[in-house]
Order: structure tokens, then C-alpha cells, then sequence
């Protein structure tokens, strides 16, 4: 009974702070954001960061949208179009990435993905209290592992009424021995000694894809999303293996789930290949359906043709067939 006055006591909190804390984002933008700061953990202070756009409705529906590993918020035209089709957007900034970056962070780590469980906890109350009816969460990549586990963490009480999932991260796209040698040892080690480095920086044709100084059409900031990528450590390789092993032995997630991938995936090399652009580099689509079947019992896979790893930074073909399976599929759900 007190744990449940003390929750309530907690969101009536953030509807009363929600308005007037939002910081402008960019002049001339609609585009605004908030620092929440969250409980201290093994490594210090930890901050997450909710974006908004200027809502277009006073109660919702809203989508939620987290982004992947090395990445953060950029992509206002999906906020844009999603105001256009009637949503009220947000975006969440998780803690080490993009704006919650804070000095000396390690960025990106993690040694349990259950870490970001309170940083989504924290935006939908906010969001809710904010007077949105309905939430849709969105992810990408990595945060398409995350949100699936965060999700079945909640059993039946879920409090998004669906998942839309951009190419997530369901399992490593590496060769047999590494999945399943290599990475179940490193994984092991991992949870005893979490800050060994065992990935260092790379050449990432991904980032050449999209960055328009190289071969794309996209500016981004690279302090937040490297060009180069980042180290990885060995913790890490511990919470993304054990986030693997729960999604691959399935879930029962109840809401209405969108799994969409590009139609192919390649190898990524060092030598720049034009169909980078049309083609997913980064993880391989045949797992991200195979597993992305296993998240529920109301799951519709979508390949969408010459798509990118993320794909609403796909060719403009391919990027509009994007927008169009997503509210297509999120007007079904709504029956209107």
C-alpha cells in the first residue's frame, strides 16, 4: 500500500515540474528537451534526456522513440511525420548517450540492460502525465533489444499500447564460432570483469553511408554518434548476450508488435560498396524476422525493400515505404 501511495505520489510530482523545464532545442525548431536526472549507479552520476516536439493534441496518442548503440536522437523528420499523422512525439536520449553523456562517462555502457529500464519508466510517467492517452513505443537497433525486455519486465500491466521495432538488434551477426564460442566466453568473463576492453575503434562504412560529408545525406553530432565507433568492453558483451539468450528463447509480450528490417543484408568491408545504400550492414535480417516472430503473439514482420540498418535513414525510396508501413500498420491497430 505505501509503495503504491508513494508511485502515485511520484507522477502526480512530474505532472506538476512537466510543464516549463523543457529547453529549447534549436531556434526556430519545434523541437525541445529535458534532463532527468536519475538514481546514481556503479559509476556515478546518470542522467537520461526526454525530447519533445510541440505537441499537436492535448491527450495523445503519442510515440516514444529510443534509438540504438552510438546513436541518439537526430531524426525530426520522424517526429515531424508523426505529428503529421496525428502523434504527439517524444524521444528518449538513455542515460551515457547522445545529450545524457555526461564528463568522463564511459559512453554506452552498460552491464545489464535492465539500467535502462528506470529511464523509460521515467519518460512514459512523464508522457502520461503530460496528458497522452496512449503510448506507441518505437526503437531501434540496440534499443529494439531493450524495449522488448523492458516490456515483458511489466508482464500484463504494459503500459504502451504497441511496438513498432526498426531493425533491432536480436542477435549478433557474426560467424558460427563467434556466436557460439567466442562470444558465450567473453560474455563470461564479462560479469567478472566488466571493464575489459575487447573491441577497440574501426573503420564504420555505416557511418560513411549516412554521414553527407561522406556518402550520405544526414549531419549528426559525431561527439554523440561516432564515426569511428567506439570500445567496446567486455560487460557490455555480457548485458547484450544475456539480453540475446531471453529474446531467443521467446517472449509473450501481448500488444501489437511491428518488426521491420531491410529485404537484404551484406558484409561491411573496408573498401566502400554503393549497395551499403541499399542494403543493411550491420546486423542480418534473416535473424531479426526469425527472432522478431518469437516476441509475442501479435507480431507482423515487414522487409522493407533497399533498406538501410536504420531504416528511416534509408534512401528516399526506401525511407517512404518506411513511413508508410508504420502508419498504415498504426491506423489497423487503432481500426480507424
Amino acid at each position: 500500500m505505501i509503495k503504491k501511495f508513494l508511485f502515485a505520489f511520484i507522477l502526480i510530482s512530474i505532472g506538476f515540474s512537466a510543464q516549463g523545464q523543457y529547453i529549447t532545442e534549436l531556434p526556430g525548431t519545434d523541437y525541445k528537451y529535458r534532463i532527468l536526472h536519475m538514481a546514481d549507479d556503479y559509476a556515478g552520476k546518470v542522467v537520461c534526456t526526454l525530447v519533445k516536439r510541440e505537441p499537436v493534441s492535448k491527450d495523445g496518442p503519442a510515440i516514444l522513440y529510443v534509438h540504438g548503440y552510438n546513436d541518439y536522437f537526430f531524426q525530426r523528420a520522424l517526429g515531424d511525420s508523426a505529428a503529421t499523422h496525428g502523434y504527439n512525439f517524444y524521444a528518449l536520449d538513455l542515460r551515457k548517450y547522445g545529450r545524457s553523456i555526461l564528463p568522463d562517462q564511459d559512453a554506452f555502457f552498460a552491464k545489464n540492460l535492465s539500467e535502462y529500464f528506470a529511464d523509460l519508466d521515467t519518460a512514459i510517467a512523464i508522457i502520461k502525465a503530460e496528458g497522452n492517452r496512449d503510448i506507441v513505443l518505437m526503437a531501434h537497433s540496440t534499443g529494439g533489444l531493450i524495449t522488448p525486455l523492458y516490456l515483458q519486465s511489466k508482464g500484463n500491466k504494459l503500459p504502451v499500447s504497441a511496438l513498432i521495432l526498426n531493425s533491432p538488434f536480436l542477435d549478433m551477426n557474426m560467424s558460427w564460432f563467434m556466436e557460439e564460442v567466442v562470444i558465450p566466453v567473453i560474455s563470461f568473463i564479462g560479469n567478472y570483469f566488466p571493464n575489459l576492453e575487447v573491441e577497440g575503434k574501426g573503420i564504420s562504412q555505416y557511418a560513411h553511408s549516412l554521414l553527407k560529408r561522406i556518402h550520405g545525406e544526414w549531419e549528426y553530432n559525431e561527439n554523440w554518434k561516432k564515426t569511428t565507433g567506439h570500445p567496446k568492453k567486455a560487460g557490455w558483451i555480457h548485458a547484450i548476450h544475456k539480453g540475446h539468450q531471453t529474446i531467443q528463447k521467446g517472449l509473450n509480450l501481448t500488444c501489437p508488435i511491428l518488426v521491420m528490417s531491410s529485404d537484404k543484408s551484406i558484409p561491411e568491408t573496408k573498401i566502400w560498396n554503393e549497395l551499403y545504400h541499399t542494403s543493411d550492414i550491420v546486423l542480418d535480417v534473416k535473424d531479426i524476422q526469425k527472432y522478431g516472430k518469437m516476441l509475442g503473439s501479435r507480431v507482423t514482420c515487414k522487409q522493407i525493400h533497399n533498406g538501410k540498418h536504420d531504416l528511416i535513414l534509408s534512401n528516399e525510396p526506401a525511407r517512404k515505404e518506411t513511413y508508410q508501413v508504420i502508419f498504415s500498420w498504426l491506423k489497423q491497430q487503432s481500426g480507424k
